[in-house]
């Protein structure tokens, strides 16, 4: 494509599809794109780098795989319509997100235990997510320190996942140091009190946390420090006991209900003076209209990449659903089995306002740290622009339209397969 393009100085968004052009030149310069970023070869790429631990705890799913299946082959039953003779020379990939505005309507799905994959953690993650302008969201079962990370980001836009302890005292020294530390938004990961049964995990032992591994994030909190004191534990000295005291609070097992969720909206609100409170896991309309009700400010259409429930519903297929029932009343993401350009235009076409990218960007931190995060979101940025421009589109909202998508029924083998994809 032309490097020149005059267009380019009316955008309010890079051209990312130069990044296409710019890999096709690197021969020239005696180089090689870094890597290829085709999800199978991806995947596959990351299980040659990783530790066994690393691998098996990445591509873990729920049982027999069969929910991440689910998500994938819902995508393939929506073909987008293109359109032709558009004038998309001055396209914009660009959104807003509770007052943000950012370069596309993708950003950084939270992920525990970065450590496992590289040894910098989630510091590499948040420096890429800031530079390209996408939201990124950080675990509670992230392996570094919450103001750490936010250093690492700088002027990006930032959210915090919570998993939330039965110790109200710690929930809000997290909310607190979150909010201090920049992050505007909180969501409530809804679907994890406890890890859903992986059997690779379960076979292998294979729990960082427990082997004193990645949880610094809680290792620097004030009051969890009190509460190690109190227990006799030194985690300097007994990293293990330290780290499963951590993660037995926020994967504790014991799931929260409805009744608290007034309360953690209350206190997060008063913490961050009114900002959005979200709730990530809603898969049925039942779950959808009470989080209406209760007052969230969006919720995420998530199944948690099909590693919690084991032969649940598709994340694209419940995406509709709870798009007819409460789309006009609240901010609808979406989360699970994005793999392309393509998959984001299809989950727009259907209803969400935004999509969140998980295990993508940890394939690429995988294989080569900052520089492997940086290229696989790039590509995904340059699939997205290059989709708009030879697809007819020349903003996000035109994609935010049922009629792009010719749909075929649900018709899923009933046989068991299986799907790395």
């Amino acid at each position: 494509m032309d490097a020149d393009n005059p267009n380019r100085k009316n955008r309010d968004t890079p051209q990312w599809a130069l990044y296409q052009r710019e890999n096709f030149w690197k021969i020239n310069n005696g180089e090689k794109p870094l890597f290829n970023t085709e999800p199978g070869k991806l995947e596959d790429l990351a299980k040659q780098k990783l530790t066994e631990g690393g691998w098996l705890y990445a591509s873990s799913n729920a049982g027999s795989s069969y929910t991440h299946l689910a998500n994938r082959q819902a995508f393939y039953r929506h073909k987008i319509i293109p359109r032709q003779l558009v004038d998309t020379n001055v396209r914009t990939s660009s959104t807003t997100i509770f007052g943000h505005k950012v370069s596309a309507p993708i950003g950084f799905a939270p992920i525990g235990i970065n450590k496992i994959y590289h040894p910098l953690g989630e510091l590499p993650v948040a420096k890429v997510a800031k530079e390209l302008n996408l939201p990124y969201c950080l675990s509670t079962a992230g392996s570094t320190a919450i103001e750490d990370v936010a250093a690492a980001n700088g002027a990006g836009p930032r959210f915090y996942q919570l998993y939330m302890p039965h110790d109200d005292e710690l929930t809000v020294s997290l909310l607190t140091r979150a909010f201090k530390s920049g992050f505007d938004v909180c969501i409530l990961t809804t679907d994890t009190w406890q890890l859903g049964w992986r059997h690779d995990d379960v076979a292998e032992g294979n729990y960082a946390f427990y082997r004193g591994i990645g949880a610094d994030l809680g290792l620097t909190d004030p009051v969890f420090q009190k509460r190690l004191a109190a227990a006799g534990i030194d985690p300097k000295k007994d990293p293990q006991r330290a780290g499963a005291m951590w993660i037995d609070n926020v994967w504790h097992g014991r799931a929260h209900d409805w009744s608290k969720i007034p309360w953690l909206i209350k206190t997060w609100k008063e913490i961050s003076g009114g900002k959005p409170f979200c709730l990530k896991g809603i898969q049925s309309v039942a779950d959808a209209k009470k989080a209406v009700e209760v007052g969230v400010d969006g919720i995420v259409v998530s199944n948690h990449a099909g590693r919690q429930v084991d032969g649940a519903i598709a994340s694209l297929d419940a995406l509709e659903n709870i798009v007819a029932a409460v789309g006009d009343k609240t901010y609808i993401m979406y989360d699970s089995g994005i793999r392309g350009g393509s998959d984001v235009c299809k989950a727009l076409a259907l209803g969400a306002k935004f999509v969140w990218v998980g295990r993508l960007w940890v394939w690429g931190l995988s294989i080569m740290g900052e520089a492997g995060v940086r290229h696989v979101m790039k590509s995904l940025l340059a699939d997205f622009d290059i989709l708009m421009t030879v697809g007819g589109f020349q903003n996000v909202e035109q994609m935010m339209d049922r009629d792009i998508l010719e749909s075929y029924p649900k018709g899923y083998a009933m046989i068991a397969e299986k799907s790395r994809l």
